[in-house]
């Protein structure tokens, strides 16, 4: 029997398709405004979060109390979305996080009158903002390696730090139009003001091109589900992919393998890192006005200030790290940045070498991130890879608890803020610069 004009097995013949320039270009700044706006909202709801709370007679206390329910919630949240994302695709993942954050931002200017639950409710399913990061990175990381665009590969960290600095174009947007819009709509007016942009990027997202990564994954797990093993075996094999650990996914294959020590050191790392982003970055103001007495009469200034060291600190180290390897630029700069909040603690005090010292600390605390997200995604496989970063990410807001519980147990006990910002923020930063050397070096040429 002549099967010459036979249609060849899928798995023989299945090839996804290479992304253009084009389509990696469009990627790359839905992306990026993807996370200025989704930054947008988070900054939001902690500026107006006093005057949400004068609004409905709520004390500081109470306040505080939402905020930490929240940041729960919003880890839960973290965590849930890298299984979604890693058996529904990657561009369903940005277009979930950001319509999703959208609707939850319109729905926050009618939430507190609900109720303090359906608030917390609310803003932790805003999670969905913080999320988006480990999506983005996800996503643009496996599309940047299967561009074949020399150029790109060679420079890929750099780029993706061009996006993760929507962090922050997000905060200063927010800053300003907060200050503009406020007295014209309120609060209310501002949270569905919000939500616009961020429903226009959920929509453009929808032209988004599946990573070739993914599609493959999909494809495997297609073959293996109609019980083609051998199919499925053979596909992975013509691509380089491990077989073995495309079979564990989601979180459960996290956990396992070689995955388990890069998802420990990992997200150890992030977790002590969140312990310096809360007392630097959240609380850095009334740390150096406590420890120092320096008074900034115009608040406006260190805010710009902060967030212009974040953008050229997010800007170097995405370039150091396709120079020297992403772990040994997280590594030294986290090192860096513990010692230098440690000299501005115990420096003399005077605006000059205080100031000087808390920007270089901001440099190299934020500035990593651009090379630890884009890091975070090459260490592990593509069928957990969205699982493991979104759990890694997750630990982030959960150090940020521990440090305010710990600082805040220091200073009830008669401490002060200059050794409570030493234990639970430089050193812990310190130590999760020295942690990510125990992470495996991972040649960015490897992730294709």
């Amino acid at each position: 029997m002549n099967n010459n004009n036979a249609a060849p097995p899928l798995n023989a013949t299945f090839r996804p398709e290479t992304p253009s320039a084009a389509s990696v270009r469009y990627a790359t700044w839905i992306a990026f405004f993807a996370w200025v706006f989704a930054v947008y909202d988070f900054i939001l709801f902690g500026t107006l979060l006093p005057e949400i709370g004068r609004h409905f007679g709520w004390n500081e206390a109470t306040q505080a109390g939402l905020a930490t329910w929240i940041a729960l919630g919003t880890a839960v949240v973290a965590i849930g979305m890298g299984p979604f994302v890693d058996r529904l695709g990657r561009r369903a993942g940005i277009i979930f996080t950001v319509g999703g954050a959208a609707v939850c931002s319109a729905l926050t200017a009618v939430g507190g009158a609900w109720g303090k639950g359906p608030l917390v409710l609310i803003r932790s399913v805003a999670g969905l903002g913080y999320a988006e990061q480990t999506v983005n990175a996800t996503y643009l990381s496996e599309l940047y390696a299967a561009s074949d665009d020399p150029k790109l590969q060679k420079r890929r960290g750099f780029v993706y730090s061009l996006v993760q600095s929507g962090w922050p174009v997000g905060a200063l947007i927010a800053a300003a139009l907060t200050a503009i819009l406020m007295p014209l709509i309120g609060w209310q007016g501002c949270f569905v003001f919000a939500a616009i942009p961020s429903l226009v990027i959920a929509f453009m997202a929808r032209k988004l091109k599946e990573t070739p990564q993914f599609e493959l994954h999909r494809e495997i797990a297609r073959l293996k589900q109609q019980g083609d093993t051998k199919g499925a075996r053979t596909l992975a094999q013509a691509h380089n992919i491990d077989f073995e650990s495309h079979s564990n996914a989601g979180l459960k294959g996290a956990l396992q393998g070689p995955s388990r020590r890069a998802l420990l050191i990992l997200g150890g790392a992030i977790l002590l890192n969140w312990f310096a982003i809360q007392v630097f970055s959240v609380l850095g103001t009334s740390v150096i006005v406590s420890v120092h007495h320096v008074s900034f009469e115009n608040s406006l200034v260190i805010l710009i200030l902060s967030n212009l060291v974040g953008f050229c600190g997010y800007l170097a180290h995405g370039w150091l790290g396709d120079k020297i390897g992403r772990r040994n630029t997280i590594g030294l700069g986290w090192i860096c940045g513990g010692i230098a909040f440690a000299a501005m603690l115990f420096a003399p005090s005077a605006f000059v070498p205080v100031v000087t010292l808390y920007s270089i600390g901001l440099f190299f605390l934020i500035g990593p991130y651009a090379a630890a997200l884009f890091f975070i995604s090459e260490s592990f496989p593509t069928s957990v890879r969205a699982s493991a970063g979104a759990l890694i990410n997750a630990m982030g807001p959960i150090g940020a608890l521990l440090s305010g519980a710990g600082a805040t147990t220091i200073l009830s006990l008669g401490g002060d803020w200059q050794w409570a910002a030493l234990l639970f923020g430089a050193l812990p930063c310190l130590l999760s610069g020295i942690l990510i050397f125990a992470a495996r070096h991972v040649d960015p040429a490897s992730v294709r």
